[in-house]
């Protein structure tokens, strides 16, 4: 079978679309499906570095998302030949044209959305939800501040905390992004310009914000910190900005404020049931009219071309692969 190959770690000029050993179409205790779109996303970049706190020998297959049709399956799974289904995976295999997972990562897809929308729920969607539930517990009528809002975390947390109930204020620090924020139903879009901390809080009548959704980290996590309301939750997803930032905790204490680590994969991989309930809760969302951004569609074929566009920071939302 076709996929795209990390063959050194050098990034996405180390990608090569080439020929690798076919999965067998039964595999013990595996669901096999055929894959039909493979999200990709920043871990994965920083796979394809070794720069993920989690590093594998080369030469491996990238890709956590995937989505396409169950060739097989193991009986008292759920899942049948033909089903429509995505799976979650730690975390290789899915830029391939098949891939064999345990059933605990995988669930159907919602028949409102094709392949490559649902496989865009995946790990940013499902991030979002479980960093708003479980790690913030935000609730309705709550002001989210999301950095790095035209990503594909960045615009997740938009539409997620909108769908349950949080006034939205997204910062965006690419040109031309605006629109596309707004069109996600953010309530106010700032560009990332001095004073935007500022704005922030005269927005919210000097109150500040009670929950900051931040996957860039430095060089803007100090003044986002200043933006926290009283009990205020800042969330920690990653550090697209380059390099990890520290926290001067009397900030903290002042209000009353916390700053939360989202990893979600790493829970996922020491409670495997969390997917199940996770994916139950982003399925709501789903019918109560979520659905992602128009996903940018490459064939598997270009898996390489994606990568480095996705690197060089010319993606609004995802990119997806399809073989």
């Amino acid at each position: 079978m076709k996929a795209v190959v990390a063959q050194d770690l050098s990034g996405p000029s180390g990608l090569a679309y080439t020929d690798v050993e076919d999965i067998a179409d039964v595999v013990d205790g595996h669901v096999v499906i055929d894959v039909r779109a493979a999200g990709m996303c920043f871990p994965d970049l920083l796979m394809t570095r070794g720069e993920y706190q989690v590093r594998f020998p080369t030469p491996f297959i990238p890709g956590f998302e995937t989505a396409g049709f169950v060739r097989s399956a193991p009986a008292g799974s759920g899942f049948a030949p033909g089903d429509r289904v995505s799976s979650f995976r730690l975390f290789l295999g899915g830029w391939a044209e098949r891939i064999a997972v345990p059933p605990a990562t995988v669930m159907h897809s919602p028949e409102s959305l094709d392949d490559a929308e649902a496989v865009s729920l995946q790990v940013n969607y499902h991030t979002m939800y479980f960093a708003f539930v479980n790690r913030a517990a935000l609730q309705p009528g709550e002001t989210v501040l999301v950095l790095g809002s035209s990503g594909g975390v960045g615009s997740a947390a938009v539409q997620v905390a909108r769908t349950l109930g949080a006034r939205v204020i997204a910062v965006v620090r690419r040109a031309g992004a605006d629109e596309f924020v707004a069109s996600l139903g953010a309530d106010l879009v700032l560009p990332l310009t001095d004073g935007w901390a500022k704005v922030v809080r005269e927005h919210t009548g000097g109150r500040g914000v009670d929950v900051i959704v931040d996957p860039v980290g430095d060089p803007i996590f100090d003044d986002a910190v200043r933006t926290l309301a009283p009990h205020g939750r800042l969330l920690v997803i990653g550090f697209a900005g380059g390099a990890v930032p520290s926290v001067k905790v009397n900030r903290l204490l002042l209000r009353n404020a916390g700053v939360l680590g989202v990893g979600w994969g790493e829970y996922f991989s020491n409670n495997p049931d969390a997917q199940a309930a996770v994916g139950a809760g982003v399925a709501k969302l789903v019918a109560a009219g979520l659905k992602p951004p128009a996903p940018l569609r490459y064939p598997l074929s270009e898996g390489r071309a994606a990568a480095e566009l996705l690197a060089t920071g010319g993606v609004m939302g995802k990119v997806v692969l399809e073989p």
